[in-house]
């Protein structure tokens, strides 16, 4: 899938300063192409220049080992005294670009309305040109005035669908007269939409709704609205033109929104909407995810402004909805069918209490009247103790009264009732008088069981999913949409053709005594025969605990034999036999077991373990993390996991991967590139620089309370730029912006004391290099684009600020890249059957680039395929 990279602010385009005015760090000429061909490139490194050392120093163990080169919060370190940093000259032959590199300089912005993206500097041209297509279709920009209306309600209402349902039924009404023919799109809130004006500023109508939830043939209760309109502004479709044709750099952003409601109007009528995307079991039947749950197809749909004008973009998407099962099924499949034979215990109630609430159901026990309810949650006690009074002396069973009432005889009387309503006034309804509403979207956590059969379904082509984008555009058919008919739009029925570019694969440099010493992937594929790490790290003291039930001691000791042997051949310095016997525990005792042998090995060989190797159960629920966060954060200890499956069925090339993975988490290298040992990187090679990439992860959904997690990393070597040092820290609940990149607070001896995580991993790369950094590249992902100006603005300034605090007038440039990996272009051969343009799965190639006509109008960015496609193209999947 290619990811799509904004760079935000870029040495090469605009120098955003500190509000403090110094001087900046000159920035010398860079490298302008890199170097390009099927032979190596020449090693001749300037005399500056040096490969890596052969033989690193062992990494250090335990709690040492979580913060190698990062110092501890609160040390009060700075750059001064520090020798000035070395530049290199570039290698002989090299172009040089300074065009780029005028930077302006300007105080930072106070707020977003002050600060622009740097403009695109113009197209890239190194690679090999292709075209490929994207799920990007031309939408014709309308003709007609687009006005903006206020509705109001009231009674206030809190769905989306009644409201939707209320101006429905006014436009049945009033379209032919009072709206003079208009046929509006609505957003279901506030806001409603026409093509040119209605004949009034201001109506009130009264609108009356029949309430279906009784059903067909019972009684059915009326409500009544009023509803207002108010004329707001005319959408300006001047200025998204000029907008569109790179004239102006704001976007126009309430005439995109108008023309994206009008395009989701009908959809929203006939599909189940979710957030962007719509759902219907009828775009494809669903399929069964286990435990109740089911996956539905749907589609993503978005209006966007590109370089060939307006876009459409659509892709397939999939997420999972709640079966619409009786209740008493449900509960079967969630328990098992066994469970209904006798009452609930405790773990069963907490589960299907969790799994039922705040889900819609509908009674079948009263004929054609379907009333629908909304379940709060379950009765305590089991049915058939159920009592409720009937008037101020009389109490009635539930039994009897749906005996009596609806001549319904309840059969599982062991089991609790639902409870419907409020807790002032909850009803009881019997299980097996339920049924579960379909086009319920099931927003928890699903199973590892659920997951793997909801990737299984989005898993497709390329071609098939070409296919399937392509029917879904004919099957809305916009162009008889009678939205977008009313409002002059018209989309295109066919992929936009993009030229592209796949860029070079970079060499790679290995050990000169394997016997290649380099190589140039293919496809962006390569294998470690016949070559040996180029640091290979070296492994004392390790240790192996077995959490496999049915992993007997011998192939245990068979495998990490085989795994010893793996690293020695890669180039490691590993020892052969493990510090203590290998240990059996049970995963339950995970935390004792880890504890016994990290200080079993440490009394018998007098020193600390370095490298623990754990095999785990093929499905090991919690294990894996609680052994992660043990080790990591309580010992301090370097752990590789493997599962059962692997040791059982040992494979060269499984064992040659763990071996990489060991080496690079015990400080060795595996690789570098060639253009790095050789000085030629642009941008990087040049004066000495700092890689970060920073990531927020976000708890999931129905989890209210638990931290986000901010981490962030940074290279730590240069020019090899292949070492990382990392840091976590939690903060508030789903906040994106990383609150700890740059802090201060007062301490009572040494007054105020700065800190944070840019701050430290800085000082970690002058103390690991020698130098200070002379510029900054900052990967960022995990940012919507409703907030690149806010994260822009804040984590910049926390990277100055941190930069200020090491040294006076210490500000090195910065380039902000922000990296989207969930945008919904997909990029697809322009030939599914030329395989010179395909990998093996069917997708583009690696290194595959887009920075035209589905790009943005003005701004920088990019749609980069950065690796393999080693699996086939998925759905978005909403999960």
């Amino acid at each position: 899938m290619p990811i799509r990279q904004m760079k935000e602010s870029s040495e090469q385009h605009l120098v955003i300063k500190a509000q403090a005015n110094t001087p900046m760090n000159p920035v010398p000429k860079v490298l302008k192409t890199l170097q390009n061909g099927k032979s190596p490139p020449p090693q001749e490194p300037t005399q500056n220049a040096k490969l890596p050392s052969d033989n690193p120093s062992p990494a250090k163990n335990s709690r040492r080992r979580r913060g190698r080169g990062v110092q501890k919060a609160g040390q009060c370190n700075t750059f001064s005294g520090l020798k000035p940093p070395t530049t290199h000259q570039l290698p002989s032959g090299c172009s040089e670009n300074a065009s780029h590199l005028g930077g302006r300089e300007m105080g930072f912005p106070s707020s977003s309305k002050s600060l622009r993206f740097p403009p695109r500097p113009g197209l890239g041209q190194a690679g090999t040109r292709c075209i490929v297509k994207a799920n990007h279709f031309f939408a014709e920009l309308p003709d007609k005035d687009l006005i903006h209306y206020d509705v109001t309600i009231t009674p206030e209402v809190a769905s989306k669908n009644v409201n939707r349902n209320i101006i429905t039924e006014l436009v049945k009404l009033y379209r032919e007269s009072d709206l003079g023919m208009r046929l509006p799109a609505y957003d279901g809130r506030k806001s409603l939409y026409t093509a040119g004006e209605l004949p009034f500023s201001y109506r009130e109508f009264n609108i009356k709704l029949v309430d279906e939830e009784d059903g067909i043939n019972g009684p059915k209760r009326e409500r009544e609205y009023k509803v207002a309109i108010k004329f707001v502004a005319r959408a300006n479709l001047h200025h998204l033109g000029q907008f569109l044709a790179g004239k102006c750099a704001d976007a126009p952003q309430e005439a995109l929104q108008v023309l994206d409601i009008v395009l989701r109007e009908l959809s929203s009528k006939r599909y189940y909407p979710v957030g962007r995307s719509f759902f219907s079991p009828e775009i494809k039947t669903p399929q069964r995810l286990g435990d109740g749950l089911e996956s539905w197809r749907g589609f993503y749909q978005s209006i966007r402004p590109t370089q060939m004008g307006l876009s459409l973009n659509i892709d397939m998407s999939s997420a999972a909805f709640i079966e619409p099962l009786p209740v008493i099924e449900f509960v079967a499949q969630l328990l098992g069918k066994n469970a209904l034979s006798r009452p609930f215990s405790d773990s069963d109630h907490v589960k299907i209490k969790k799994a039922l609430r705040g889900v819609k159901v509908e009674v079948t026990h009263r004929g054609h009247v379907r009333r629908k309810y909304r379940i709060s949650g379950l009765t305590s006690q089991p049915t058939r103790e159920l009592m409720f009074p009937v008037d101020d002396q009389c109490m009635k069973s539930v039994v009897d009264y749906f005996q009596e009432m609806y001549e319904f005889t309840i059969q599982y009387t062991h089991l609790p009732c639902l409870q419907v309503g409020n807790q002032k006034k909850a009803n009881y309804l019997p299980m097996e008088a339920c049924k579960i509403l379909g086009g319920q979207r099931y927003t928890k956590r699903l199973n590892e069981k659920q997951i793997t059969a909801l990737l299984k379904v989005t898993c497709q082509r390329p071609k098939d999913k070409e296919n399937d984008i392509l029917q879904t555009v004919q099957h809305n058919a916009y162009n008889q949409d009678l939205y977008a008919k009313e409002f002059g739009i018209k989309i295109s029925e066919k992929l936009a053709s993009v030229e592209a570019r796949v860029l070079p694969a970079p060499w790679l440099k290995y050990h000169d005594t394997g016997k290649e010493k380099n190589c140039l992937p293919q496809v962006g594929q390569w294998n470690m025969m016949n070559k040996k790490m180029i640091n290979g790290s070296k492994v004392t003291r390790w240790a192996c605990i077995n959490f496999s039930r049915i992993v007997q001691e011998s192939v245990a000791r068979s495998f990490c034999n085989e795994l010893a042997q793996m690293c020695q051949v890669s180039g490691m310095e590993f020892n052969p036999e493990p510090a203590i016997p290998i240990y059996s525990a049970r995963p339950e005792h995970v935390e004792k077991a880890l504890k016994h042998v990290y200080h079993a090995s440490s009394r018998l060989k007098g020193k600390e373990l370095e490298l623990l190797i754990a095999i785990l159960p093929d499905n090991n629920g919690s294990l894996y993390g609680d052994l992660k966060r043990i080790c990591e954060t309580d010992l301090g200890l370097i752990s590789q996991c493997c599962l059962t499956k692997h040791v059982f069925k040992i494979s060269k090339q499984y064992l040659a991967n763990v071996s990489l993975k060991i080496n690079v988490k015990m400080g060795g290298r595996n690789t570098v590139l060639m253009d790095a040992v050789s000085w030629r990187i642009p941008l990087v090679s040049d004066i000495p620089t700092i890689i970060f990439g920073a990531d927020v992860t976000h708890p999931e959904n129905g989890e209210d309370s638990s931290p986000s997690i901010a981490a962030v990393v940074a290279s730590q070597d240069w020019p090899e730029i292949t070492k990382y040092a990392g840091l976590v820290c939690a903060q508030a609940h789903r906040q994106e912006l990383i609150q700890d990149l740059y802090k201060t607070w007062h301490d009572p001896v040494r007054g105020t004391v700065s800190g944070g995580m840019i701050r430290d991993l800085l000082i970690s790369f002058r103390k690991a290099t020698g130098q200070k950094p002379l510029r900054i590249i900052f990967y960022r992902d995990g940012v919507s684009e409703g907030q690149f100006y806010q994260v822009l603005l804040y984590e910049l300034d926390a990277i100055r600020k941190a930069c200020a605090s090491l040294e006076p007038n210490y500000q090195p440039p910065v380039t902000f890249v922000v990296v989207q990996k969930r945008h919904h272009t997909r990029l697809f051969a322009n030939n599914h059957k030329d395989r010179a343009s395909t990998d093996k799965s069917g997708n583009i190639l690696p290194g595959t680039v887009v920075d035209s006509k589905i790009c943005h109008p003005t701004e920088f960015d990019f749609y980069l395929c950065s690796h393999a496609g080693i699996q086939f193209l998925r759905h978005t999947m909403h999960t």
